[in-house]
Formats: structure tokens, C-alpha cells, sequence
């Protein structure tokens, strides 16, 4: 038996964080805050607006906050869209389409706390499925989504957003992954119940599997500030990795041990 509301009560107790859902324009401007302050744009304007987060919310998407001692310290947006399965047919799905920690109380799960929020509140309103992009150069974010939360990666784009000049992505391409989070799964229930464990590469390859690492910076962020050149060679290298090892038929099967994507046969 699922209990989502139980399971983001925990996560949030351990990120000593509060989550709300807020909905009127004044309380929406804590969620612009943390997105103007995560994403600061070179122009001084906002990432996103508090009248479109109203409009998002009024229309039947999510935005939601993390407060630590009232202080708002994160945020989350979704909204509804829809997929298509193997047959053709249409379903719905809670698209997560930013969620931001700002600065000094990042890595202290809080990036999971507005997760299981939205986990929590997907299913309460009928909704077994979030999707989201992330890049593929954030090992942090590697780990969370699949790891931690039990995502499946399920597609690969190439600078799916375009250039966006911001404090983070500073005119990198934007390559993305495609989470894909079956909220109901039994992946799901045992990543949150402990976390998934690393792929025993050696193991894997020992017994006949076809495997592919690729390697990932520790902090692409760091090296972006630090060397651009660095920064470009890490997104050419891992891009043509992944582009090689999906046109072979091999997917995203989880991380090794140091934080390195594995490619390889899923069900294998």
C-alpha cells in the first residue's frame, strides 16, 4: 500500500524543510525568488514570472515551495501534459519543469523533499507518472533521479532547450536526459525505501552483458566557472557517448559506484 503523503512527510522532516503548494500571487513570489536567485539572468529580469506561476497553478499544475525556519530555500513547477504509450494512446503525466535549491543548502535533500511533494501530490490527484529533463553532466542530479528516486532515463536530446544564458547553464548546450518516474512502481517503492544500489559493472561485463561507462565531471559547474574549454570538451565527450550507445540499442541502466552513467541492455 502506497503511502505518498507519509513518504513526503519523511522526506521533508529530513531535509528540515517545510513544503507547500502555494497558490495566490503573493505567496507564488517565494517560488520566483528562489528561481531569480538560482538562475540569475544576465538582463536582471525573472526566469518566470509570478503571474505566469499563477496562471500555471490556476490552470491545474503544481508550484511549490520548501521553507526552512519561513525562509523559502526552494521550489518546484509542473504542470499537466500528456504522452503517448506504445499503442498510440494518450495519457497524462505531471511534467516537472523546474526545481531549484538556491545556494548554501544545497545537498541537504531538499531537492528530494519537493520531489516526494510532488510524488505525493501527483497521485492524490489521479496522476502515475512525472516526467522531467536534467542534464546528463550533473552527477548530483544523476544520482537523485535515478538512485534515490528509482526514474527511468527514457530519451536523449541534443540542446533540447536552446541557449540559455543564465547563472548556471551560461550558454552551454542544453543536452537533456528524459526522467521518466512511474510513481507507483516497484523500482520506485524500494529507491525510496533505501535507495537503489550502484550497477556492478565487473559483474555485469564478467557475465556477458554489453556495458558502457561514461565517465562524468565531479562538478560540471565548477569546471564551467573555472574553464570553459574543459566544460565543452565534458559536454562533446558525454553527448557523443550517449548518442553512440542509444543508436546501438543500449539505454541508460543506472550509475556505478563513483557516479559514472551505465549504458547497457535493459532486463539484461
Amino acid at each position: 500500500m502506497i503511502d505518498a503523503g507519509a513518504d513526503a512527510h519523511a522526506a521533508a522532516a529530513r531535509a528540515r524543510v517545510d513544503v507547500r503548494a502555494p497558490a495566490t500571487v503573493t505567496t507564488l513570489e517565494d517560488a520566483r525568488a528562489v528561481y531569480d536567485a538560482t538562475w540569475t539572468e544576465a538582463d536582471g529580469t525573472s526566469q518566470i514570472t509570478s503571474n505566469l506561476l499563477r496562471a500555471v497553478v490556476h490552470a491545474g499544475g503544481l508550484a511549490s515551495v520548501a521553507y526552512r525556519d519561513e525562509v523559502p530555500v526552494g521550489a518546484a513547477l509542473a504542470f499537466v501534459g500528456r504522452h503517448q504509450d506504445s499503442a498510440g494512446a494518450w495519457n497524462v503525466h505531471l511534467h516537472s519543469h523546474m526545481a531549484a535549491v538556491i545556494d548554501g543548502y544545497r545537498d541537504q535533500h531538499i531537492g528530494a523533499a519537493l520531489k516526494l511533494h510532488q510524488r505525493a501530490w501527483a497521485l492524490d490527484h489521479g496522476i502515475d507518472m512525472i516526467v522531467w529533463t536534467f542534464d546528463p553532466l550533473v552527477r548530483r542530479n544523476v544520482r537523485l533521479n535515478l538512485l534515490k528516486l528509482g526514474a527511468d532515463v527514457d530519451g536523449f536530446e541534443v540542446d533540447f532547450y536552446g541557449s540559455m544564458d543564465d547563472g548556471i547553464n551560461t550558454d552551454d548546450p542544453t543536452d537533456r536526459l528524459f526522467a521518466w518516474w512511474r510513481l507507483d512502481s516497484d523500482r520506485v517503492a524500494a529507491a525510496l525505501a533505501g535507495g537503489l544500489p550502484p550497477v556492478d559493472v565487473a559483474a555485469r561485463v564478467a557475465a556477458g552483458d554489453e556495458i558502457r561507462v561514461v565517465e562524468l565531471p565531479a562538478d560540471i559547474v565548477a569546471v564551467r566557472a573555472a574553464d570553459v574549454a574543459e566544460a565543452t570538451r565534458w559536454r562533446t565527450s558525454v553527448r557523443q557517448e550517449l548518442l553512440d550507445g542509444f543508436a546501438a540499442g543500449l539505454a541508460v541502466i543506472g550509475i556505478d559506484a563513483s557516479g559514472n552513467l551505465v549504458l547497457g541492455r535493459k532486463n539484461a
